[in-house]
């Protein structure tokens, strides 16, 4: 005889159970209690200029503002999209940022929610959207800098630019600082800006020569993604520095507010970022930001990216996708493999976890021959003999199916509204705020959902993502105890 109830119960209780083994990294004991809460915006939100709202390539909760009453905790977030809807290309979509307001009811960790009520512990609303302007005031664009480069002036560096004149971004990290401003990192630079609370560009950090995308022995920032009616780039991949579309993906800052970590999506060209089974050992940076304007190099690690077996067998590496600083020498790290989730053909994910990166034993490469596009750290993606890497613990597994089961969702299988999208690029942490549990935080993650609607509109034109595909924005909320966190 089969008792479901009891069957649900106890797959619930055994996914709250490994959710609380410990994650032990330099001696000091993580846990992950499982997801707490599931929200969403829709697929066809449109902000206030009247263009569909693009979701999680970078996250930053107001902490300031988050507070706790009856059970439920409200606050705000910026959620930072990227350059658009650019499935058949870049557009020129002007970069912006959105403020999400949040009012969380989360379950207690190993619960399971009511019917019908398995995604409603996060209610998410837009609440306001702005623009982000280059140092002049003038629109930025989200178009593919195909050929060209904005000379340096003053502080500001050589900078990626668009045909039409603007500025290319294409963002993917944000960290907000308590003045409301806010750096952000880019694919294309791959740099980091600091922007006002106004969205007016202030200043920008070019990477060490390593990182900068060449070709025919110049900077050259194009992604292979061109505009309409333009040609690719010759050739469309650089020869050395960031592969394309694998700029700074991750960003934080530490809590002590003193450095401010980047991190590499994967591997440079010379490194064996030219192809995606050697790409492994990509690069933190960890810069000192106690001059805001002029961020200064301080370290820089080596840090191995996941490894995987894909549906076919082969090797592949999973590219990180976000990062939250747990202090200057550790951080959280979100990778994840590609083309799996909903509004693709691909089935399930095979690797999205978030792991505890320790760079405390790493070799400092900063400012050394490791930053001259001469001089490969792992050339063919084999590490330099006399470079010691991060080492990384596993933390979360966003693929849980027990976890995401409890909430109605599921990696891979049926292609519906529950299925998970694929690309999950967004991380913030906000506090529980209870006194019993001092070092106890909720863990938010947000994906990217590409602006995919059948009621798209975006620079002055309708559109329909293929195969009738509609990716709500999504939060996936976790409950994690993070030692010594608040003492920093």
């Amino acid at each position: 005889m089969k008792y479901p109830n009891r069957t649900v119960a106890l797959g619930a209780a055994l996914a709250f159970f490994t959710a609380l083994t410990p994650a032990l990294a330099d001696g000091v004991a993580y846990i992950n209690k499982g997801m707490v809460g599931v929200g969403r915006i829709p697929a066809a939100q449109r902000d206030k200029f009247g263009e569909t709202f693009g979701s999680g390539s970078g996250m930053a909760i107001d902490t300031a503002g988050w507070t706790h009453d009856a059970g439920t905790y409200k606050g705000s977030l910026w959620l930072l999209p990227d350059r658009g809807y650019n499935v058949a290309g870049t557009t020129d979509y002007r970069p912006r940022l959105n403020t999400i307001a949040i009012e969380f009811t989360p379950l207690a960790p190993g619960a399971t929610p009511a019917a019908g009520q398995e995604q409603a512990g996060v209610k998410a609303t837009l609440a306001d959207t702005f623009l982000l302007t280059d140092d002049k005031g003038a629109d930025a664009t989200g178009l593919d800098p195909l050929n060209g480069v904005r000379a340096a002036s003053g502080d500001m560096p050589i900078l990626p630019q668009a045909d039409n004149g603007k500025l290319s971004l294409d963002n993917e990290a944000i960290v907000r600082l308590p003045d409301g401003s806010m750096f952000i990192s880019d694919e294309y630079g791959p740099n980091i800006y600091r922007f006002s609370a106004q969205g007016h560009l202030m200043s920008a950090t070019q990477p060490p020569a390593a990182l900068v995308p060449m070709r025919h022995g110049k900077p050259n920032f194009a992604s292979n993604n061109p505009g309409p009616g333009a040609a690719g780039p010759d050739p469309k991949d650089p020869e050395t520095g960031r592969q394309n579309n694998q700029g700074l993906e991750g960003m934080a800052m530490t809590p002590d507010g003193k450095f401010l970590i980047a991190v590499l999506q994967s591997a440079t060209r010379q490194d064996g970022g030219d192809s995606a089974s050697t790409r492994q050992h990509t690069r933190a940076l960890v810069y000192d930001a106690s001059d805001l304007a002029h961020l200064k190099l301080a370290h820089e690690y080596v840090v191995p990216l996941p490894v995987f077996k894909d549906a076919k067998g082969k090797t592949k590496v999973a590219a990180q996708s976000e990062i939250v600083a747990l202090s200057d020498t550790k951080f959280l790290m979100l990778a994840r493999d590609s083309g799996n989730g909903q509004g693709l053909k691909g089935e399930a994910s095979l690797y999205r976890k978030i792991d505890i990166v320790d760079l405390s034993s790493a070799t400092d490469i900063a400012n050394g021959p490791f930053d001259s596009a001469d001089k490969p750290v792992a050339p063919k993606g084999v590490l330099d003999p006399s470079v010691t890497p991060a080492k990384s613990t596993p933390f979360i597994d966003i693929n849980d199916a027990a976890q995401l089961g409890r909430f109605g969702l599921h990696n891979g299988g049926a292609k519906d509204h529950n299925e998970l999208s694929e690309k999950w690029e967004a991380m913030s942490l906000a506090s529980v705020l209870d006194p019993k549990l001092p070092d106890d935080y909720f863990l938010f993650v947000a994906n990217d959902n590409d602006f995919l609607t059948q009621d798209g509109y975006q620079v002055g034109a309708p559109y329909k993502a293929d195969d009738g595909a509609d990716v709500d924005t999504m939060f996936l909320v976790y409950q994690v105890t993070l030692p010594g966190l608040a003492k920093k």
